[in-house]
């Protein structure tokens, strides 16, 4: 074990695929390191984290729906955090938070911040681009999970970054797809079509819906079954072009689970249809599953998981009419090989090697 001590800093807490390795990475510091604080917005997850110390603000602010505040009053109990400990720990922000950068410098500590999606997504306003370069080369490290990430990253902010891959837990994720869970799609002889992610504008389920439309309308097929597994703001405008196209048939919107895998292995193929990306979760997890996968051939991400296409099918962000293409396509040829050569690529997300890597990586600024 190494006598050092961390503070992980994650306002929000929100159970994707962020948080999924929150807690993985939580875990492992938690048992090779002497001490691991987490600052966060609430104590949801406490049991999940039950060798980390919860650090929360003076007030309970986790139910609230606004991000900013939950970030205010985070950034607020790190400061007083910082100003009330001794300052031979370093501090990981789970985010690129900027202010939580400037604090830490403010006490003369180490902070290393890891970048969770590709900064293509990120603000094009030109004056907030150049403070956050400005301050986020004040970090002393960034994690980046793919190299396609870390090459745009790098370009744009004219810094080095570290990769680390995702720690993917095969053996855990095929187990917990036992679990025994209602069926989600009909019996009919239909091709079985999955997406799971929040149902917010990054994600752009709307061109999956817009797929299965121009495929109905277009091409009069009626052979395919869709569930969207989420949640968030856009649920509504979702639902509403379901009902308006007359596709409640074809489209099933359902919850957030807790555990999304049962449903997954129920699916033919998984479906992503993000605008962008850092290196996306639920793509790997369903090559786990041995599923075969379409998905946006956004930045950053998917390319790099499929392997060009080779390993699945890409289209470009938002064409819903290539998407339509292709799932007709998947039809009628045999997708067997690419979901065996997807399989065989996670060998590089290993899930002790990763979180290995995030370790030594740390230990390197103590």
């Amino acid at each position: 074990m190494l006598n050092k001590e961390i503070i992980i800093f994650i306002p929000s807490i929100e159970g994707g695929g962020v948080e999924k390795n929150l807690f993985y990475l939580a875990k492992h510091f938690s048992n090779n390191l002497k001490k691991v604080y987490l600052i966060t917005s609430g104590k949801k997850y406490k049991n999940k984290l039950k060798k980390t110390e919860l650090v929360t603000p003076f007030i309970n602010v986790e139910n609230f729906t606004s991000r900013n505040i939950k970030y205010l009053f985070c950034l607020i109990k790190l400061f007083f955090f910082l100003l009330c400990t001794n300052k031979e720990k370093i501090i990981f922000s789970f985010q690129a938070n900027i202010y939580a950068i400037l604090i830490a410098k403010l006490f003369n500590i180490k902070i290393i911040v890891r970048a969770n999606s590709s900064p293509l997504g990120w603000s094009n306003n030109k004056f907030k681009f150049l403070i956050f370069k400005k301050i986020i080369s004040l970090a002393n490290g960034v994690v980046v999970n793919s190299k396609d990430f870390k090459k745009i990253f790098d370009k744009k902010f004219q810094l080095s970054s570290k990769c680390i891959f995702n720690p993917l837990d095969k053996e855990n994720i095929q187990k917990l797809s036992k679990k025994k869970v209602p069926r989600i799609f009909s019996i009919q002889k239909k091709t079985r079509l999955i997406n799971v992610g929040r149902f917010v504008d990054q994600k752009d389920q709307i061109t999956i819906l817009k797929s299965i439309k121009y495929i109905k309308d277009k091409f009069k097929i009626d052979s395919f079954e869709v569930v969207i597994i989420g949640k968030g703001a856009l649920k509504n405008k979702l639902k509403n072009f379901i009902d308006k196209n007359d596709l409640q048939n074809e489209i099933t919107l359902l919850d957030y689970k807790k555990n999304p895998y049962p449903y997954i292995k129920q699916a033919d193929i998984f479906l992503l249809s993000s605008k962008y990306e850092g290196l996306p979760n639920v793509l790997l997890e369903a090559a786990a599953m041995k599923k075969f996968i379409i998905s946006s051939n956004c930045s950053t991400g998917p390319r790099e998981i499929l392997s060009d296409g080779k390993f699945g099918n890409l289209f470009k962000v938002g064409d819903y009419k290539k998407l339509s293409n292709l799932l007709i396509k998947s039809q009628k040829q045999n997708n067997k090989n690419k979901i065996k050569l997807c399989y065989e690529g996670l060998k590089r997300y290993d899930f002790d090697k990763n979180l290995n890597n995030y370790l030594e990586y740390i230990n390197s600024f103590c």
